[in-house]
């Protein structure tokens, strides 16, 4: 899951409206107006400042900011009518995530690790890498487990350094004696856990410990990038210091896919995508960070056979509008303010239709034409994909 945080422009990567040229500095209807933030700040109708072009087989049109993922673009499906229901940040990605605006919920991650459980006991089956510069809006509510049982919950890995704070132990001992203190903490655990049959947090801090053991070795291991030959670190960008941080990360969400992690989630820094002003600079800045990561990823699961198995979704919390926005007390260039009401996402990989378009908008993409796509949706689509129908993944709680 490659959470583009801060709500990318649909139109300027996506979604070309030649129309909007037409229509240029033109004020936003009645309908437009009811649906804009900053109210205050709202210029006219602005196209796109770059150029699209058709690609691959499938013709599909990506902006001139992605020749990385252009490559690959018949293997997306792109979904042009994604809606959503809050026009905030938070709100906003709470209902990505969870499938509701209100922080408690369980994240889709956590739902799908309930329901498709691990495959390798020595590593995390839902593995968060944020990025270095700053944690993502919500911080680590992005991967709680609400009320399902916490030991569903993502478990944050860092991209530079040890992977785990305190993994390793500060004196090392000699193998007998750690199977004893372990085989011992193992009886004292139980035996405390006996007594307390209904308290879940404590059935998930005893595992997470017997994770963290298992995981000295493997997770050291499934993260060092530097096992990889110099030409796939160029490939994904690496070598470069725009990409390089992102394209770590995409790195080891590969190594990690490969050891069975069901769950990846890669986050930018805070919400770099949030282009209320300097839209052409600040979405170049983006691009320049994530394409050539995103194409290589894609690249590399396919030659490695794993692309059929491996589903990627990539999407922020809402997209952007089709006006102009300026704050003319800023020094700045123009933006766009935010859009729930229809934007972009795009999957590919696992049991997806490569060289598809889902869904259009109206002439100037501001609402969905054909085949609104709910986030319920989405969610359901990828439960789908992964197997689960989205009717039966369950949990009790309260009834």
């Amino acid at each position: 899951h490659l959470f583009m945080n801060g709500g990318p422009s649909q139109l300027d990567l996506f979604d070309p409206k030649p129309m909007l040229k037409k229509y240029e500095g033109q004020p936003p209807s009645r309908e437009i107006a009811n649906d804009i933030e900053f109210i205050e700040d709202a210029g006219g109708l602005m196209p796109s400042p770059f150029k699209f072009t058709k690609h691959g087989q499938s013709g599909i049109e990506i902006s001139e900011l992605m020749p990385h993922l252009a490559k690959q673009a018949d293997d997306l499906a792109v979904i042009r009518s994604t809606v959503t229901t809050h026009f905030n940040h938070e709100p906003a990605i709470f209902m990505f995530q969870s499938g509701s605006v209100f922080s408690g919920r369980p994240s889709t991650g956590a739902w799908v690790v309930y329901g498709l459980g691990t495959e390798n006991q020595n590593l995390p089956a839902y593995v968060v890498l944020d990025d270095p510069k700053g944690m993502p809006v919500n911080g680590i509510q992005n991967w709680q487990t609400g009320w399902l049982p916490p030991v569903y919950q993502g478990t944050r890995m860092r991209s530079i350094g040890s992977p785990l704070l305190n993994l390793s132990p500060k004196e090392e001992y000699p193998a007998p004696v750690l199977d004893m203190a372990r085989s011992m903490l193992d009886r004292l655990n139980n035996a405390h856990r006996n007594q307390r049959p209904q308290e879940q947090r404590l059935d998930a801090r005893i595992s997470s410990y017997e994770l963290a053991a298992r995981m000295q070795m493997s997770a050291t291991d499934a993260l060092d990038v530097s096992q990889e030959s110099p030409a796939t670190q160029e490939m994904y960008g690496m070598n470069n210091d725009a990409s390089a941080s992102y394209g770590r990360r995409c790195l080891m969400a590969r190594r990690l896919v490969e050891r069975g992690v069901r769950v990846v989630q890669i986050f930018v820094n805070e919400q770099i995508w949030d282009q209320h002003s300097n839209l052409e600079s600040g979405l170049r800045t983006c691009c320049e960070k994530t394409d050539q990561p995103i194409g290589a990823l894609i690249r590399d699961l396919k030659q490695r056979g794993l692309f059929d198995s491996t589903l990627i979704v990539w999407g922020g919390e809402f997209g952007r509008m089709p006006l102009s926005q300026i704050n003319p007390r800023r020094k700045s260039s123009f933006g766009r303010d935010h859009q729930p009401a229809a934007f972009t996402t795009w999957m590919a990989g696992g049991g997806i239709k490569g060289g598809t378009v889902y869904g259009a908008t109206d002439e100037i993409g501001f609402k969905p034409a054909e085949n609104p796509v709910s986030i319920h949706d989405f969610h359901a689509t990828i439960l789908h994909l992964l197997g689960m129908d989205h009717l039966e993944l369950v949990y009790n709680h309260q009834g």
